[in-house]
């Protein structure tokens, strides 16, 4: 697969404060890549220098094979190629649904087909209606609408379902799904734990403007072969033991038992336990 992101010691420093730190980081074609970490780690300015709307000290950065640092009409072109979906947008709520995503192609020099966006994210039975009357998940469903209109390669996405019950969270999962399918890559930056596992191919946890791990969510962290925690009741109490083969364990219990083995349950460490340890001492 080609490198859709490339990032090399990667450095930016606000005041005494180092925000990015020798950050290293690839991101392939096609991969949903989410970014977690605590507040202050550097999260934002590294997305923020992607997206090319800050500027860093120094490093090397390549968006679709272009620096995104090029200022002026060199890199329009290059903007026509991504999208970019923010936590917030300040929108014109006495526009339609219709009227907002047609008047954003314009400046698009191949965009998506209105309504045909406006299908894919499912909100076509609100076409007409206005942007100030939207639901939080129906805006929030605009918001990518109007950010993929421009028929984007990348698609940068910022807490995207902050709010969201846990029905409308799902069925955007499914939209993003649908968009990647289509072919786009898609950064996700998100504090839902779930969100990450349900979406995303690989994570990156950044810590003080440095990725620590890169890896598939069930393997950060060394995840995928801990010891699992076995739990079971035993007359009047309940026993528990961690095991590497909890296979293996159970079997045993079950001939212990001759059978069925009371209250039986197996745990691995789940993402948000692999990410809390390795983000211990930082605060969300």
């Amino acid at each position: 697969m080609s490198k859709v992101i490339s990032v090399s010691q990667l450095h930016k420093k606000y005041g005494q404060t180092q925000a990015v730190d020798g950050l290293d980081l690839e991101i392939e074609q096609g991969e949903i890549f989410a970014l977690l970490g605590p507040n202050g780690a550097g999260k934002t300015t590294t997305v923020e220098i992607l997206e090319g709307f800050r500027d860093r000290d120094s490093g090397d950065v390549k968006v679709l094979g272009f620096d995104p640092a090029t200022k002026g009409s060199a890199g329009q072109g290059w903007r026509d190629r991504i999208g970019i979906v923010l936590q917030s947008t300040q929108d014109a709520g006495d526009l339609t649904v219709y009227e907002s995503v047609s008047h954003f192609a314009t400046y698009y020099k191949n965009p998506k087909d209105a309504r045909e966006v406006i299908e894919l994210v499912g909100l076509t039975e609100k076409s007409n209606a206005l942007g100030r009357t939207l639901s939080g998940g129906q805006r929030r469903r605009l918001d990518v609408a109007l950010g993929i209109i421009g028929s984007p390669e990348l698609i940068f996405l910022d807490e995207p379902t902050t709010g969201f019950d846990p029905e409308a969270r799902r069925a955007f999962w499914n939209l993003i799904r649908t968009l990647r399918d289509e072919g786009a890559t898609i950064v996700l930056t998100t504090h839902y734990l779930d969100e990450a596992e349900a979406l995303a191919d690989r994570v990156a946890v950044i810590i003080r403007g440095q990725i620590v791990e890169i890896a598939p969510p069930a393997e950060l962290g060394g995840r995928a072969t801990s010891l699992a925690t076995i739990s079971w009741r035993d007359g009047a109490q309940t026993r528990s033991e961690k095991s590497a083969h909890p296979t293996e364990r159970v079997k045993e219990l079950a001939a212990q038992f001759g059978g069925e083995v009371p209250e039986l349950s197996i745990k691995r460490a789940s993402l948000e336990d692999i990410y809390l340890e390795m983000i211990g001492g930082h605060d969300e």
